[in-house]
C-alpha cells in the first residue's frame, strides 16, 4: 500500500490564530474561559479545549458578568458583542480576519444601499455571524435551486458574498447562475472562499488520479472538510471524513493500493499521524508526499492579547 500525503492540508493561519489566542487566554486568565460556538469546528480540538476548564457556549447569556469570552474562528453578529459589553465580559475576538473581511464587505454593501445574496449553509457559525452585520439586507441561498426562486425585481440593486469555506466550484456554480438571472449583480473586489480552502480542494483534485481511496480527517460540521470528501466522491473516488484513527474500517481497503490522505483546514497534524502510523504497521504502507502549492499565510493574535506583555 502506498499513502499519498496532500499538501497543503490541515489548520489554516485563522485556525492557527483562534487556537493560539485561546491557549494564551489560558495562560493570562486561567479558567474558566468561556469560547462562543466552538473555537474550530473540530471534535478532537474542543474536546481537549474542554478538558483543559474551557467552557463552550450557545449563547452570551450563559457567561457570567465580568468573565472572560472568547469569539470563534467563524465570526459574531454585531448583537452579540452588544450584549457581551453589557454583561461587562472581557472580549476577545479571535475571528479570522478572512470572515472580518466578508463582515465589511456586508457592512459596506448595505449602507450602499445594495440587496446581498449570501452564498452558504443555512445555520452555519460563519453565516450566522455575517447576516448578524445587515440582516434587513441579507438573502441566504444554498444552491441554484435556491437562486431560482429568488423573488426580486430585474432592476435590483443586488450584491453578492459567499461563505469562506464553500466548494469553489460549487460556489462558482452559483455565482454564475445569479449572474444569469440578474446581469447587474456585483460582488466583492476579491473572492471571499479563503486560500485555505482553495489551496486544499486544488491539492485533492491532484491526488484523486492516483487514488484508490481518500481518508479526510476532519469533523462532520466542518464545512471545508466536508467539501473535501464530496469533491472525491463526485469524482467518483471513494472518500471517508473521520475525526480520528479510531474511525477506520478495514474494510475500506479490500483491494486498495493508493490511500490519499488531507485534512481540513481545522483538523491537526496528530490526527494525520496517527492514521499514516496505523496504515503503517497495519499493512506495510509507505509514504509520499504531494504538493499542490506553499503556504506561508499567518495571522497575528488578536489586539485584546497583543497589549498583554508576552
Amino acid at each position: 500500500m502506498k499513502i499519498i500525503l496532500a499538501n497543503p492540508r490541515g489548520f489554516c493561519a485563522g485556525v492557527n490564530m483562534a487556537i493560539e489566542s485561546l491557549d494564551r487566554a489560558l495562560e493570562l486568565f486561567g479558567t474558566p474561559i468561556y469560547v462562543y460556538h466552538e473555537i474550530v469546528h473540530n471534535r478532537p480540538v474542543v474536546e481537549e479545549f474542554r478538558q483543559r476548564g474551557v467552557v463552550f457556549v450557545d449563547h452570551v447569556s450563559q457567561v457570567p458578568h465580568g468573565s472572560t469570552l472568547l469569539y470563534s474562528a467563524h465570526g459574531v453578529a454585531p448583537e452579540v458583542r452588544s450584549v457581551a459589553a453589557q454583561r461587562d465580559l472581557r472580549a476577545i475576538d479571535a475571528t479570522c480576519p478572512l470572515v472580518t473581511k466578508v463582515h465589511l464587505e456586508a457592512v459596506r454593501f448595505a449602507r450602499e444601499g445594495y440587496t446581498i445574496v449570501l452564498i452558504g449553509h443555512e445555520g452555519h457559525d460563519e453565516v450566522l455571524g455575517t447576516m448578524g452585520e445587515a440582516p434587513n439586507h441579507i438573502i441566504l441561498v444554498q444552491d441554484e435551486n435556491e437562486v431560482a426562486k429568488l423573488d426580486l425585481p430585474a432592476d435590483t440593486k443586488l450584491a453578492y458574498l459567499t461563505q469562506t469555506t464553500l466548494s469553489v466550484d460549487d460556489a462558482e456554480v452559483i455565482i454564475r447562475a445569479l449572474k444569469r438571472r440578474f446581469p447587474q449583480i456585483v460582488g466583492p473586489a476579491r473572492e471571499d472562499i479563503c486560500y485555505a480552502t482553495q489551496n486544499r480542494q486544488e491539492a485533492v483534485k491532484e491526488l484523486m488520479p492516483h487514488a484508490d481511496i481518500v481518508l479526510v480527517l476532519g469533523s462532520q460540521n466542518s464545512s471545508n472538510s466536508m467539501r473535501l470528501a464530496e469533491m472525491a466522491r463526485a469524482a467518483g473516488t471513494p472518500a471517508f471524513l473521520i475525526d480520528s484513527v479510531r474511525e477506520i474500517s478495514d474494510d475500506w481497503f479490500n483491494g486498495v493500493e493508493t490511500v490519499a490522505i488531507t485534512a481540513g483546514a481545522s483538523a491537526p497534524e496528530e490526527v494525520v499521524e496517527e492514521c499514516v502510523r496505523y496504515l503503517q504497521d497495519r499493512y506495510g504502507a509507505t509514504v509520499e508526499h504531494q504538493s499542490a502549492r506553499a503556504e506561508h499565510v499567518s495571522f497575528p493574535l488578536p489586539r485584546e492579547l497583543r497589549v498583554l506583555p508576552v
